[in-house]
């Protein structure tokens, strides 16, 4: 029992996630005969000759103590790109490692949804998560095995970035560009949530109409926030404002008809029903993939169709 609750306190990180040369604000430990010791002190550099000795030694894990895992997911999100690159760490790694920073991240974005620092953070991740997934079907399947099953605003959103992107470049979106501004608007669609009550957020029950009149303005609150700091591309508003809008006219804030809808919501209007009915609520549970997409697939005028099927192949070449 006491080796169990040392366990709990510690996690494994790849040695090959950690970049030459650069500071870490963290400690490292070795794990030795069950038992977890100091190798080296925060703040201090990491470079060549540590990594040899390491691996003379035949380690290629180490260990954090639970309580630095967010400096370590930081650590991760600022070297994100070359450490994407790494070719000793495997796609399922790398998906994890982009997963982890990006619900990381979100989570400081929905504690201070004002703060430019944070937004151009999550440029920067939504970027580094779209040029994950174009790396083919593999990355995408890897990222979507991550994906958390109990519902958080943040993994929701990480979630929906995903599903968004990838549908994007099913539908054949190819320009990176574009892609760009899709992930980074998806990432960022439920930032107007910030601003709700979390008894309204987290309440296990139907909301009642008064609370659901207050939810429905997260969109709205979602494009002031983001106003303030004026960081993303202007195109990148049309998921915030419209990914509750429906085909039918039937959705909110702007009860939009189909011909009104832009592209970019249309996709996320499918990536955020498809997420919501896959997670466990504290008032429902979450049904399989297959079980959502035929009720989805029975939500006549919701979806736009072309968008639908090609989310359904998507989802289906396994």
């Amino acid at each position: 029992m006491p080796q169990k609750v040392l366990e709990d306190e510690y996690f494994p990180i790849q040695l090959d996630s950690i970049r030459m040369d650069s500071l870490l604000d963290f400690e490292l430990y070795l794990k030795v005969r069950n038992q977890y010791v100091l190798f080296r002190a925060a703040h201090l550099a990491f470079n060549e000759r540590t990594r040899s000795e390491l691996l003379s030694n035949k380690v290629h894990t180490l260990y954090l103590k639970r309580e630095a895992r967010r400096h370590y997911l930081r650590y991760v999100e600022r070297h994100l790109t070359s450490i994407l690159r790494e070719p000793t760490l495997t796609e399922e790694r790398k998906a994890q490692l982009v997963y982890d920073t990006s619900t990381n991240l979100l989570q400081d974005v929905l504690e201070k949804p004002t703060s430019s620092e944070n937004i151009k953070r999550a440029t920067t991740v939504a970027n580094n998560t779209v040029s994950f997934i174009l790396r083919g079907r593999d990355s995408f399947r890897h990222l979507v095995a991550m994906t958390s099953y109990d519902y958080r605003t943040y993994t929701h959103s990480v979630n929906v970035c995903l599903y968004t992107v990838a549908l994007a470049e099913a539908a054949g979106y190819r320009d990176q560009s574009d892609l760009n501004e899709i992930g980074v608007g998806a990432l960022l669609h439920d930032i107007g949530k910030s601003k709700i009550d979390t008894t309204i957020l987290n309440k296990r029950g139907p909301l009642t109409p008064q609370e659901y009149d207050v939810m429905k303005n997260h969109p709205i609150w979602g494009v002031e926030l983001l106003r303030e700091t004026s960081l993303i591309p202007e195109v990148a508003y049309e998921i915030v404002l419209h990914h509750h809008e429906k085909m039918d006219g039937s959705g909110y804030p702007d009860h939009l008809a189909a011909e009104d809808m832009h592209q970019y919501a249309r996709l996320s209007v499918i990536a955020d029903v498809f997420d919501a009915l896959t997670t466990r609520r504290p008032y429902k549970e979450a049904i399989p993939s297959y079980q959502a997409l035929e009720m989805m697939g029975k939500m006549g005028g919701v979806f736009d169709v072309s968008l639908y099927k090609d989310f359904v192949q998507l989802l289906g070449k396994g």
